[in-house]
């Protein structure tokens, strides 16, 4: 295979500066898009390859973006990681995924790997254990560019992805209600989560629209282990203050609610009732099949992932603002919730 030529050989056959000839092939804002033009196609021709390695030691720069996630078996993870990598793979940058396993600790041993420099740049969803967040702040005094998603801290001056969590939650609720569901539970997971407090938050507000009282037994805060979250939902379906309708605010838990279920003489939709927040293609197997409110995750990965890739490209002129952007959610009424 022929090994091409070099980066001052090219440069003299075009008759420009290697340094104008780098800066084309890395898509740098100074140099004129006929001159790019120019200078690629000549590249092509020339089987001119730019050795990314040694590049990226000169830059100080590992084209590599940190994702860190707090769980792979949620499909919305899943599919925001997919939307990621769409863009950074056109751009050149590669993907380091950490999965902190809903574990604070974890957490924190991965932020410290980070802060030595493994990646450019960050795209994080916190973990239900998160609560103190000064490993996240010592990575945003570093400098390093960080990007939050769906479970987000507002403490950090940063620009958030999350969606319209708490009109969704409402509608959700209110769908339940409107399907003839008299006492609905809501299942979720840390209190400290940005997700919990405005799903909650929809929940509360919807069952106060309709002049009901909070019941706060009726909130039922779950952990990422399953077997105790289908004792704790085994526990809230067998009391004699049983609900008729669930929002969960996390798939694995409208799942738990599933086996649950199994166990019991009770049946979905006619005894109870259930909508999920979820992105599981499995939705419209479940039997019965599950009304869910679907995150525009792949949207989501990819407005983080081309932020991102502007503020690298040109960070100079390129500063990741302090807001929050939001990107709404649809529901899709299936069998779950339907009245029989």
């Amino acid at each position: 295979m022929a090994s091409g030529i070099s980066l001052k050989e090219l440069a003299a056959e075009l008759k420009l500066a290697p340094s104008t000839v780098s800066r084309a092939l890395n898509d740098s804002y100074e140099i004129s898009e006929a001159t790019k033009k120019k200078v690629i196609s000549m590249a092509e021709k020339l089987n001119y390859h730019a050795n990314p390695f040694a590049r990226s030691l000169r830059e100080n720069k590992s084209k590599t973006i940190a994702v860190i996630i707090p769980e792979r078996i949620n499909n919305f993870f899943a599919q925001v990681m997919d939307g990621i990598e769409e863009i950074a793979q056109e751009h050149g940058y590669h993907l380091l995924v950490y999965n902190t396993h809903e574990d604070v600790e974890r957490e924190k041993k991965i932020v410290n790997l980070l802060l030595n420099g493994r990646a450019d740049a960050i795209v994080m969803s916190v973990s239900s254990q998160t609560s103190d967040i000064s490993h996240l702040m010592k990575l945003h005094e570093r400098g390093l560019p960080i990007i939050f998603f769906d479970r987000v801290r507002s403490e950090i001056p940063t620009t958030k992805f999350i969606t319209n969590d708490y009109e969704s939650a409402f509608e959700g609720t209110k769908h339940l209600i409107n399907q003839g569901c008299k006492k609905i539970a809501l299942l979720t997971l840390g209190k400290d989560l940005s997700t919990t407090k405005e799903r909650q938050r929809g929940y509360n507000d919807a069952i106060l629209s309709e002049g009901w009282e909070l019941d706060p037994a009726l909130t039922l805060y779950c952990s990422h282990e399953e077997d105790s979250n289908v004792e704790l939902i085994e526990k809230l379906l067998k009391s004699s203050d049983k609900p008729d309708g669930i929002l969960a605010s996390v798939e694995k838990l409208a799942f738990a609610t599933y086996q649950t279920v199994k166990k019991t003489t009770l049946s979905i939709p006619s005894d109870l009732k259930l909508i999920s927040f979820s992105n599981a293609s499995v939705a419209n197997l479940l039997n019965p099949s599950l009304t869910t409110i679907t995150q525009p995750a792949v949207s989501i990965g990819n407005e983080c992932a081309k932020l991102l890739i502007k503020k690298l490209t040109k960070p100079k002129h390129y500063e990741l603002l302090d807001q929050v952007i939001t990107i709404p959610s649809k529901i899709t009424v299936r069998e779950s919730t339907l009245v029989e």
